[in-house]
């Protein structure tokens, strides 16, 4: 392979975000929580994967058609002004054969699944393209994101239980508050330059409240998840995890504190842990409730 096909091959993956996968992780961990909790421990291993590959394949989509509705704003921001697309080292076409192309890859998933996982995809599907031109209109695009980011649970509980009980939308309430939190945090690092150039978030919104307001939202998504594990008799394990997922988010406002962009950007990338030990806190917890 020659310099100039390493060269764009690599502008790919970063289109991509392949070279930060933090993304494709925030999604992955609540898809997770999904899976084994609506497969009791015990999810199908081929619905994990096609769950999973699903998730890298929408993860990588979202980032080419964020890049593309930002092409014209990126330039314009600190964190975002190396990105392919701002720097004209792919050209829109190049953008638009690559979602094509992954979009295609996500459809052959989700067809492997029931017809009522399908029908849930088309509106994840919608609010996902939907969310990168939210932030032109709108202060809450950070709402939009946890929506989007919230429909792997939905879809996991259909594919596994072809129901959607209670305990699925208390798992989506929950998460819909983490990714907010998290998406504050992210937003928190580019206020300054989305205030000059017109842009919208919940940072902005929150403005001193930002990191008291992230606080709750923080804590709102374990109490539901306790609630939940309350309704499910899950083990004290459960608990524990969720106990060292609070560490790390009293750990974020410590870092968030003085809102220097790069601590924020740390915190952001510390919720890659929260999620973690939640994970960690469900699998435990089932197996302690079939012991």
């Amino acid at each position: 392979m020659n310099r100039t096909n390493t060269a764009m091959l690599y502008a790919y993956l970063r289109l991509m975000r392949m070279h930060r996968p933090i993304g494709a992780f925030l999604l992955l961990w609540p898809t997770l929580w999904a899976l084994w909790l609506a497969g009791s421990g015990q999810p199908s291993p081929t619905v994990a994967v096609i769950f999973i590959a699903g998730v890298f394949a929408m993860r990588a989509a979202g980032c080419v058609l964020n890049d593309y509705a930002d092409r014209n704003i990126d330039p314009h921001v600190q964190r975002t002004c190396e990105r392919p697309l701002a720097r004209g080292e792919l050209s829109v076409r190049q953008a638009v054969g690559l979602l094509a192309g992954l979009l295609l890859c996500a459809l052959a998933l989700v067809l492997q699944l029931n017809r009522y996982a399908q029908l849930l995809s088309l509106f994840a599907v919608f609010i996902a393209a939907l969310y990168p031109f939210t932030k032109r209109f709108t202060h809450l695009p950070q709402l939009f994101l946890g929506v989007a980011f919230s429909m792997g649970i939905p879809m996991a509980y259909a594919a596994l239980t072809e129901a959607l009980p209670m305990e699925a939308w208390l798992l989506f309430a929950a998460n819909f508050a983490w990714v907010v939190a998290y998406d504050t945090q992210y937003a928190m690092v580019d206020r300054d330059d989305d205030i000059r150039i017109g842009v919208q978030s919940t940072a902005i919104l929150f403005g001193k409240y930002d990191n008291i307001i992230v606080g709750l939202l923080h804590l709102a998504c374990l109490s539901l998840l306790a609630l939940l594990g309350w309704q499910r008799a899950l083990s004290w394990h459960f608990h524990l995890g969720l106990g060292l997922a609070l560490l790390f988010a009293i750990y974020q406002q410590t870092m968030c504190k003085h809102r220097d962009r790069a601590r924020c950007l740390r915190a952001f990338h510390n919720n890659n842990w929260f999620g973690a030990m939640v994970f960690c806190g469900v699998v435990l917890g089932l197996l302690g409730e079939h012991s």
